[in-house]
């Protein structure tokens, strides 16, 4: 049984990108409460050898972003990588967002089996039917960014739990 790949994908991204950015609204509030400069935060990484906070969120705006293209066969909007600040971050996920409202469901319905070639790291590529490009790579490495940067501000002490990750966005 084929699933919507329009239904699997961005209301999903749609949904916690918005608790995403919910996310940074307590994590601004929780450095200006405990009275430091959020960019504290938005440099924190888990690991000497991980990207920070910001990467994990501008990675996770283009896996929506991109893999939501891709698979629609559109172009994804370009976007400058140079946010440092909580309001930047909020922006880039705000214009995600934006674009993500743009896709038509009709230009991801019934492109399960449609091939979709992309980046793998530097100088390779990878090829995968749109279903598994979305629900074996997309997905999950949106969700692993989003995790992550749920994590790093979890373990800088804002006061963050499951249904922040999980509903922030509904509360």
């Amino acid at each position: 049984m084929a699933i919507s790949m329009y239904t699997a994908s961005v209301p999903v991204f749609q949904h916690m990108l918005r608790n995403l950015s919910h996310i940074l609204d307590k994590g601004e509030a929780s450095a200006q409460a405990r009275k430091f400069e959020p960019a504290v935060l938005a440099t924190a990484r888990l690991a000497p050898d991980m990207l920070p906070f910001t990467r994990q969120i501008l990675i996770a705006c283009d896996a929506a972003k991109n893999g939501v293209a891709r698979i629609a066969g559109i172009e994804a909007p370009k976007f400058e990588d140079n946010e440092a600040t909580f309001p930047e971050l909020k922006a880039r996920i705000q214009k995600t967002l934006a674009f993500l409202e743009t896709v038509p469901a009709a230009k991801l319905e019934g492109t399960e089996n449609k091939e979709v070639t992309f980046p793998v790291g530097r100088d390779a590529t990878r090829t995968m039917t749109s279903q598994a490009y979305l629900t074996t790579w997309v997905l999950p490495n949106f969700f692993f960014h989003v995790t992550t940067a749920y994590a790093i501000l979890r373990h800088n002490g804002v006061d963050l739990g499951k249904a922040d990750y999980l509903a922030g966005a509904q509360r």
